[in-house]
């Protein structure tokens, strides 16, 4: 089928081609996310495909929660939100009771070989390089979390250039300006365990306290594993809630 990567598994329906060609252009910076995608008219031209096909691909990624509609104007790529995450599950107030985001501070950066866990979760040879990340996020002085992020280096290499007190407080947006490197979707894990002497004591808690893990597998557009994270906090500052319907 014309205009679809030679990439794509040709065994999956010809809607899902379509999408895993659209998420792959997304990855490659062909298209950018927060605007509107190409119109069905010029898509259908592209690919040589029915509209209904076509419409499908994109459902699916609307659905996704990857691009949405806007009647009148087009489809857009959608930029999504992680920072979101933590603090849906933590209690972060100041001393007014205001809800505030968190300052973050690069603790180290080093370049390793990929532990074991980590290149499984990324997909890696365990011989690949991997930049490890460990920052502390802060509230007026006090450090509500601790994390260890882990990014492939063949891809994040500029970070290493870069000053660390230069990335700033939302490191997807710093990804993505320096190293051209889109995150698309997120998976999390939340589990419980109890503090090691190194966490209990930049997490300002007694050893073997309990302590909430967030583990996250940051996914491009393409669903490449880009970013590997374990985000730790004081579990006395730990809330879930859900609505059931």
């Amino acid at each position: 089928m014309k205009g679809i990567s030679a990439m794509t598994d040709e065994r999956l329906p010809l809607y899902q081609r379509l999408r895993d060609d659209m998420l792959a252009k997304i990855a490659a910076g062909e298209w950018v996310p927060g605007e509107a995608i190409p119109t069905e008219a010029e898509l259908t031209k592209h690919y040589g495909v029915a509209v209904g096909t076509l419409r499908k691909a994109v459902d699916t990624l609307v659905q996704d929660g990857l691009m949405k509609r806007s009647q009148g104007r087009g489809t857009f790529i959608l930029r999504p939100n992680f920072e979101g995450s933590l603090f849906r599950f933590f209690r972060q107030v100041d001393a007014h009771g205001d809800r505030r985001i968190p300052n973050s501070r690069i603790l180290s950066r080093q370049l390793e070989s990929s532990p074991r866990d980590v290149a499984n979760a990324l997909e890696l040879e365990l011989s690949e390089k991997v930049i490890r990340l460990e920052r502390i996020r802060q509230l007026d002085g006090v450090t509500l979390f601790h994390e260890e992020i882990w990014l492939p280096a063949a891809r994040f290499e500029a970070l290493l250039q870069i000053d660390t007190d230069d990335f700033g407080n939302l490191l997807y947006p710093f990804y993505e300006s320096h190293c051209g490197q889109l995150i698309g979707s997120a998976r999390e894990t939340l589990t419980v365990e109890t503090a090691k002497p190194k966490f209990a004591d930049i997490l300002g808690i007694g050893e073997d306290q309990p302590v909430v893990m967030i583990e996250r597998l940051a996914l491009g557009y393409d669903r490449t594993p880009l970013e590997y994270r374990r985000s730790r906090g004081a579990a006395n500052t730990f809330r879930y809630q859900v609505d059931i319907t």
